[in-house]
């Protein structure tokens, strides 16, 4: 008696596990629908509408969360609106896919060097080197000119005029 529930809950044990490993898609095959939003999200920004862009590549996400090419999009829609801190977050989430995407590690060292990041953009810009070996890589030299460059100067106010001080004091009124 005791070994038929043992083997009654191995058995279940087995067939929860096995069916949940059939109904898995491979990490590879990315839904349709989810690709299609991204070409109508890459008609969109090359048209430049980023809202229609941005909602197209949101929605890939919510069908397939797997969409590396819709965070990559998302990422390059946040550059471009001059929000580097957003871009090098959905890179991340990029790069969480596939560690070694040679375009999400250049895409987010620009967007580090942008944010005054650079030391973590020469990290990104190692892992590049490494992941081309001895061939030449455009991404790596992308990044390394944006290294070079350095991050943008920001003027954070106008210079204001400091007030005048008179030369002698004012004599007190009396």
């Amino acid at each position: 008696m005791r070994f038929t529930a043992i083997s009654a809950a191995l058995a279940l044990m087995l067939l929860s596990v096995s069916s949940a490993l059939v109904a898995q898609r491979p990490d590879d095959q990315i839904d349709p629908r989810s690709i299609a939003l991204v070409s109508e999200g890459r008609a969109a920004q090359t048209a430049g509408n980023f809202d229609r862009a941005t909602d197209a590549y949101e929605s890939a996400l919510a069908i397939d969360p797997r969409n590396r090419e819709a965070f990559t999009a998302l990422a390059e829609v946040a550059n471009a609106r001059g929000l580097p801190g957003k871009a090098i977050r959905m890179y991340g989430e990029a790069l969480r896919l596939e560690p070694n995407d040679v375009q999400a590690l250049r895409g987010q060292g620009v967007a580090m060097v942008q944010k005054g990041a650079v030391e973590r953009a020469n990290q990104n810009l190692a892992k590049i080197k490494t992941i081309c070996g001895t061939k030449a890589c455009a991404d790596g030299t992308i990044l390394a000119a944006a290294i070079a460059k350095g991050p943008p100067v920001t003027t954070t106010a106008a210079a204001e005029p400091t007030p005048a001080t008179p030369d002698k004091p004012e004599a007190s009124k009396q």
